[in-house]
């Protein structure tokens, strides 16, 4: 797993790179979370898209609500970095719309602007 740790307005971020999948199930997002929160002293993490399971990007498995909503649980805020007009569902761009209108989980397509919408969190 690659991390840097960012710190912008006394938030530290911790973007985290990984070229294979990290998360796959509500287990896997409770590992990320502990591992890399404990590794980092950040409750601010970005992970790009790259590393979760397609599953997730299908809303009628249910493991996007699933996995989202242990880092919800856990106060942790998060970002997913990547291209999303790669799917055609319309539940998922809504779903992707309103998790953005929020404070806790963001859909973005750059580093920079995860930073920016994790440093501005409340």
């Amino acid at each position: 797993m690659n991390i840097k740790i960012t710190e912008v307005n006394g938030q530290k971020i911790a973007l985290v790179h990984e070229d294979t999948i990290l998360l796959k199930d509500e287990q896997s997002a409770l590992d990320f979370i502990m591992t890399t929160s404990y590794e980092t002293g950040s409750n601010r993490l970005a992970l790009n898209k790259e590393a979760i399971s397609e599953d997730f990007f299908n809303l009628n498995t249910k493991l996007a609500g699933n996995i989202l909503q242990k880092f919800v649980n856990y106060h942790i805020k998060f970002a997913i970095i990547g291209d999303f007009s790669v799917y055609s569902s319309k539940a998922l761009k809504d779903f992707i719309y309103e998790c953005n209108k929020g404070n806790h989980i963001f859909f973005v397509p750059t580093e920079q602007e995860a930073i920016e919408k994790l440093s501005n969190a409340k």
